[in-house]
């Protein structure tokens, strides 16, 4: 597995898409380059760690736009954009959008270098995050039916009788029900459930909007 992170360049400046991969791979980065939105999109990138340097203004669907369609399509490399053309409105809706940076043109190589290594930052902390969430997600996928619907009682605050009552089945089945799940799920009390509760259910109704 390469360990080298990858960087795209989507940039219609030949000359500017050249210098950058130069400069970039003249510090051991990984480089791809893009003459525009569609040329990116119809060479979708892998799920490598690493980052794109965007133009805001591209031949056909701005910047701004293909960032919006890789959110929607679940591609969440971190988004450096970059303009020849500095807009205070433009810059506002970019960092809006999730951007790590707002770069405008002729750029410093320092410049360009530390908004790498910031987009690196983010990137490694998100993955991590969502390796965390995902890891959590599968765990909970691994109770039965019922394990689910003791859980969300449990959860409501109701006890073993009381749940026994709602399902129609013996207090003793709630019990060991209860054991299983507690067990799949490495908790040891319901105040242990309660915190796992609070980790995968907020995680489904904000997953979308995570990255905002």
């Amino acid at each position: 597995m390469n360990s080298k992170p990858m960087v795209h360049i989507v940039d219609d400046d030949e000359a500017f898409r050249t210098s950058l991969l130069r400069l970039l791979r003249g510090h051991d980065f990984d480089v791809k380059t893009y003459a525009s939105t569609g040329d990116f999109l119809l060479h979708r990138p892998s799920d490598r760690y690493g980052c794109i340097l965007l133009d805001i203004r591209l031949p056909g669907p701005s910047g701004i736009e293909l960032h919006a369609v890789l959110r929607e399509q679940g591609v969440y490399l971190p988004v450096i954009f970059i303009t020849g053309h500095a807009e205070v409105d433009t810059c506002v809706a970019a960092m809006k959008a999730g951007a790590v940076d707002y770069l405008e043109k002729p750029i410093e190589p320092e410049a360009i270098l530390n908004a790498i290594g910031r987009a690196l930052d983010r990137d490694g902390r998100e993955r991590a995050l969502r390796g965390a969430r995902d890891a959590l997600q599968s765990t909970f996928s691994s109770l039965s039916q019922r394990e689910r619907q003791i859980f969300d009682l449990i959860i409501a605050g109701r006890l073993n009788k009381q749940i026994a009552d709602d399902l129609g089945i013996a207090e003793r089945t709630v019990k060991a029900q209860r054991a299983s799940l507690m067990e799949k799920l490495g908790v040891k009390s319901a105040a242990g459930l309660g915190r796992f509760a609070e980790k995968i259910y907020t995680d489904k109704e904000k997953r979308a909007d995570y990255f905002d």
